[in-house]
């Protein structure tokens, strides 16, 4: 072969490689930088560099397939970290309140017994339905006085038939005493869903409040576990340093383990108390989302008297109670009148063989026996036990307000004192802590002591305002609303 066919195999296997490149119709989401690269790569494989025509070919091919693979461009993305996730919702206190109102079952239960109660009392005022006795049938004359008439008339049958209506009339006392009776009743279960969403809304903000407190501490266990590192890295380069002993790397370990344990307990508290509001919402609220609240720091502004007295008169228990009792004492009067019985009025029309009359009637049973004495005694025993409950949840509410009035003026007083005077000064013992262990003129011991008591200062004034919260929200549902 001469060196100018030479030359033109050598064009010919080039442009045959060049054939064997792809390019993908594909749009490509490959960085420019890494496309430039291995664009250069590939223009560089020549058989220059020692390697066949088919060789070259099958490695511009498997170039090309990776520059259009799909995969190999996502994981080249610009971002080079997969997408964000999707940030978790975040409610506020009166958004979870709505969504427990809405869907907690109690609610529903206490809807259902009022629709119970409008049922009796749509009874209560319905009239009782007449009654209808109709009877035919064949007649044949057996009798005829003459013999002759006899005869005649005993070949014939005769349709035989009779109508009988029938009306009950309830006696006026007793059905006026039932339908008072019921009108209490559906009193008494409205105020009873009043005082169901009352109780609700305060366990939903013990609940939220709970929360918040368990948020609080796993904040707080962070920061501590930040600050006791940051002690730790420091007290190992002055072990390293031989400026300090081994012992106090040990104790610094230790108290890293002890804070990590720490976070470990507050993380898990938040789970559980976020498990707990959503069951409050029938599971509205999601397996994971975020609160957005603030603990209170101000006690109530209204004084024990007014408060006790909005309790006794607007409190849907004592509205509940007393319209139970209302309609115990109705029910005891429909059982003294219902020893009057009912009577019924009633008509009849007979057409028989020879016969057809028109009839009149009142029918009514007699009292001889059975004089309801049995029901008279349970509706008496039901209404002193009403009575009873009656003064029982006064005689508690009067205690409750006092209770919680008293336990929220104290906790308000306390978190005044930490506002004023321990929470500084237990930050400026922390750092003057700090600076001095960093200078040399303290030691670990007391530097983790500082932290201690600063932390644990944190913690009580964070349960202070909890303490105080939960106290508000309980002095609400003993007042029966909002302060």
């Amino acid at each position: 072969m001469t060196h100018t066919s030479r030359q033109r195999s050598v064009r010919g296997q080039n442009s045959e490689i060049r054939a064997c490149t792809c390019h993908s119709p594909r749009p490509q989401v490959v960085t420019p930088s890494l496309r430039h690269r291995l664009s250069m790569w590939s223009s560089g494989l020549t058989p220059s560099m020692g390697l066949s025509p088919i060789t070259t070919c099958v490695l511009r091919t498997l170039l090309c397939a990776a520059l259009s693979s799909p995969t190999l461009g996502l994981a080249a993305s610009p971002s080079g970290t997969p997408p964000p996730a999707a940030p978790e919702p975040t409610f506020s206190l009166e958004s979870v309140l709505n969504l427990a109102l809405t869907h907690n079952p109690t609610v529903a239960s206490a809807e259902g017994t009022i629709e119970q109660n409008r049922g009796q009392q749509v009874a209560a005022y319905t009239y009782p339905n007449p009654s209808i006795n109709a009877n035919t049938g064949v007649g044949n004359i057996r009798d005829a006085g003459r013999a002759g008439i006899a005869d005649t008339l005993t070949q014939q049958s005769i349709t035989e038939y009779n109508l009988t209506i029938g009306q009950p009339i309830e006696w006026p006392s007793k059905r006026l005493a039932r339908q008072r009776a019921t009108e209490a009743g559906v009193a008494s279960a409205s105020a009873g869903l009043a005082e169901t969403r009352l109780n609700l809304v305060a366990d939903v903000k013990v609940a939220f409040y709970d929360l918040l407190l368990a948020q609080r501490a796993l904040t707080l266990a962070q920061q501590n576990l930040a600050t006791v590192e940051d002690v730790d890295k420091a007290v190992r380069t002055r072990v390293r340093l031989g400026e300090s002993p081994q012992f106090e790397a040990i104790r610094s370990g230790v108290e890293v383990l002890k804070a990590n344990q720490s976070v470990t307990r507050a993380a898990n508290r938040v789970r559980v108390n976020r498990v707990m509001l959503d069951t409050l919402t029938a599971g509205s609220l999601g397996p994971s989302y975020a609160i957005d609240g603030q603990l209170h720091r101000v006690g109530p502004g209204f004084g024990i008297d007014i408060l006790t007295e909005r309790a006794l008169t607007q409190h849907p228990t004592i509205l509940r109670l007393t319209k139970f009792v209302e309609q115990a004492d109705h029910s005891l009067e429909f059982e003294r009148q219902a020893r009057v019985p009912n009577i019924t009025i009633g008509g009849s029309y007979w057409r028989e063989v020879g016969r057809e009359a028109f009839q009149g009637g009142l029918s009514f049973p007699t009292p001889l026996w059975d004089r309801r004495q049995g029901e008279i005694m349970a509706a008496f025993g039901s209404k002193r036990k009403g009575e009873a409950e009656f003064l029982r949840a006064r005689n508690e509410l009067i205690r409750n307000v006092s209770q919680h009035f008293q336990d929220a003026k104290t906790t308000a007083d306390m978190i005044e004192v930490y506002e004023k005077g321990l929470l500084k000064q237990a930050d400026e013992a922390l750092r003057i802590a700090k600076f001095s262990f960093q200078q040399g003129a303290s030691s670990l011991i007391e530097v983790l002591d500082a932290q201690r008591v600063q932390r644990q200062i944190l913690l009580d004034y964070a349960q202070a305002q909890f303490d105080l919260s939960m106290s508000l929200a309980l002095l609400e549902r003993a007042v029966g609303g909002a302060l």
